[in-house]
């Protein structure tokens, strides 16, 4: 009897244990690494306190052309969750050795609805060097159902990481949500009275918000800070001709000598900010919203 009193004793303090250890685990926030500021914000109104959201990529960069050091990819190595957005975003990920286990495609679930860029034009601004936008297009959260639908991707992996959590998870992911479609409600009621009037983006990073709203828009490769070349003009002459824009939608601010000239043919300018990498002001939800104010001057 004595021996089976030990056994016993044995056993509980080893069930006690582990239970100790998992409740400590449990406590612990998960550490999530990202590529992009959207990702990063949907983790953290998705998590809260339970999740340290992670997103290393410098203010002044393109994080999907962005490259992290072997210290940084050492990082992403680590977490316990590495959020990706899937579409070809942020091509290192295919080239370095990252846990599968750990990695989660935001959009994985809607790959079939992912966009072909064909005709791709290389080009360059920034630190990030050269590259063309080809391939599927990868601007996703622009798509406020498509956002929606990523957020949800998270809420599900943060659920298996932390099943005892899963009730604060999902009810933050809700909240998360009904805000994107709030947003997506606004713009297409602005836009759908003129959704077939041509527009102009500065750059193709438009696909998914141009498709969602069914909006008539041809992009070129401009950039905010850059001012356009002799070539570049002569292209947009060459597409208003047969696509008679009046209005060029600009990811930032646009230096005053392009719009002055863009104007003087015609063409006003708005900024639509898709928000790839940390504003300098505000959060996602504050962005998109000062978006929608903006596209109101081209859909009165």
């Amino acid at each position: 009897m004595a021996a089976e009193r030990k056994t016993l004793i044995l056993i509980i303090s080893i069930t006690v244990a582990f239970l100790s250890l998992q409740n400590s685990l449990a406590a612990e926030p998960l550490t999530v690494y990202v590529v992009n500021y959207p990702l990063k914000y949907f983790a953290e109104r998705i998590g809260g306190e339970h999740v340290k959201s992670v997103f290393p990529a410098p203010d002044d960069v393109d994080p999907a052309y962005w490259i992290p050091d072997t210290a940084t990819i050492a990082a992403y190595q680590q977490a316990d969750l590495i959020l990706l957005n899937g579409a070809g975003y942020a091509g290192w990920v295919e080239k370095v050795s990252l846990p599968r286990s750990k990695l989660i495609n935001t959009s994985r679930d809607f790959k079939d609805q992912y966009i072909t860029i064909e005709s791709a034009v290389s080009h360059s601004h920034g630190p990030g060097g050269a590259h063309a936008h080809e391939g599927a297009a990868f601007t996703t959260w622009i798509d406020f159902n498509l956002a929606a639908r990523q957020a949800k991707a998270i809420a599900d992996a943060f659920s298996r990481k932390r099943a005892g959590q899963q009730k604060i998870f999902q009810k933050n992911y809700s909240a998360l949500a009904r805000e994107l479609m709030a947003i997506d409600q606004k713009i297409k009621e602005l836009t759908s009275k003129e959704a077939s009037k041509p527009l102009l983006g500065s750059h193709p990073v438009y696909d998914y918000f141009a498709r969602r709203c069914g909006l008539n828009m041809q992009s070129v490769h401009w950039e905010p800070d850059e001012a356009p070349t002799d070539a570049q003009w002569a292209e947009l002459q060459s597409i208003l001709a047969k696509h008679p824009a009046q209005w060029m939608i600009w990811e930032g601010e646009p230096m005053k000598e392009s719009t002055q000239r863009l104007k003087a043919i015609g063409v006003d300018s708005l900024v639509f900010d898709p928000c790839g990498n940390t504003p300098v002001q505000g959060d996602f939800l504050s962005v998109m919203r000062q978006n929608v104010e903006n596209l109101k001057s081209a859909f009165k």
